[in-house]
């Protein structure tokens, strides 16, 4: 298959964390580490619809997951910047849609609002941005909120990239109160949750509903453990992710064939699990 995500009949991958950046987020500090890592200190991790297709077209992704993001110090990418970059690709992009954790009942009418399943397809919100583990209470009416929507929520697992504490990162205890809380919601685990892989393999075998991306990571990267997760009790739970502009999707994929993963296994993490999950037509 090579460096991109087509699969021998043509079709596409899809990439379920990525985002168009605006340039308040662009500009945020935190972000600094993060553009260390992928060499380039100085800039800024600016992106654009076009740009954003761009980059998919030459990684053979055909759909990309974009996120509106929140924080405490206010909006960083909100759900209308979100549907306005949909409306340009419709064919293109799907949404996630944020709340503001300090405001929840008005996170609740967002989802109401937004989360259609079919343009906005889920719920992200990024513990370590709130410094809130996610069975902080604040969050519990957003869950409620996605299985009622019957989408899925989705987070980030593992340590912390940017400069803010990784703790909210580990998923024993504080995801596994959600999902023992809300066996009906549907959880996506985003950055492959390392450094705590035991406890990922643990609650992906405990909770049928719980699901992991690649995002942050280039494929070639990807911790032992994981990957032989991903040929196990991962085979139907891992999905690919970029974290566009971060990192483009053609270079996440180059470590693609070296992962080893059969014919059956490879489709499904590139496309076939997040179709399932998102229900994406």
């Amino acid at each position: 298959m090579g460096a991109t995500g087509k699969n021998a009949t043509g079709t596409g991958a899809i990439d379920v964390w990525a985002q168009i950046t605006t340039e308040r987020m662009a500009k945020r500090p935190w972000l600094e580490p993060l553009l260390r890592w992928t060499g380039r200190a100085g800039q800024t991790m600016g992106s654009s619809v076009s740009a954003t297709l761009a980059a998919m077209d030459a990684g053979g992704v055909d759909i990309a997951l974009i996120s509106a993001w929140h924080g405490p110090e206010g909006s960083l990418i909100s759900n209308e910047e979100v549907a306005a970059q949909i409306a340009e690709a419709p064919a293109r992009f799907r949404g996630l849609a944020t709340v503001d954790l300090n405001d929840p009942m008005q996170g609740v009418r967002e989802i109401r609002r937004w989360v259609d399943g079919k343009t906005f397809v889920g719920v992200r919100v990024v513990p370590w941005l709130w410094n809130l583990p996610p069975n902080d209470r604040r969050y519990y009416p957003i869950y409620a909120a996605c299985v009622d929507a019957g989408v899925p929520f989705c987070t980030q697992i593992g340590h912390t990239g940017p400069l803010k504490r990784s703790d909210t990162g580990r998923m024993i205890p504080y995801l596994e109160d959600v999902l023992l809380d809300f066996p009906e919601l549907v959880v996506v685990g985003g950055h492959v949750g390392f450094p705590w892989l035991d406890e990922l393999t643990t609650l992906a075998i405990k909770f049928p509903n719980f699901y992991v991306d690649t995002s942050a990571y280039v494929l070639h990267r990807l911790p032992p453990a994981f990957v032989s997760w991903m040929k196990g009790p991962g085979k139907t739970r891992a999905m690919f992710g970029t974290n566009w502009p971060m990192l483009p999707p053609q270079k996440c994929l180059e470590g693609l064939a070296g992962l080893g993963l059969s014919r059956e296994q490879e489709d499904a993490f590139l496309s076939g699990n997040a179709k399932r999950v998102f229900k994406l037509q």
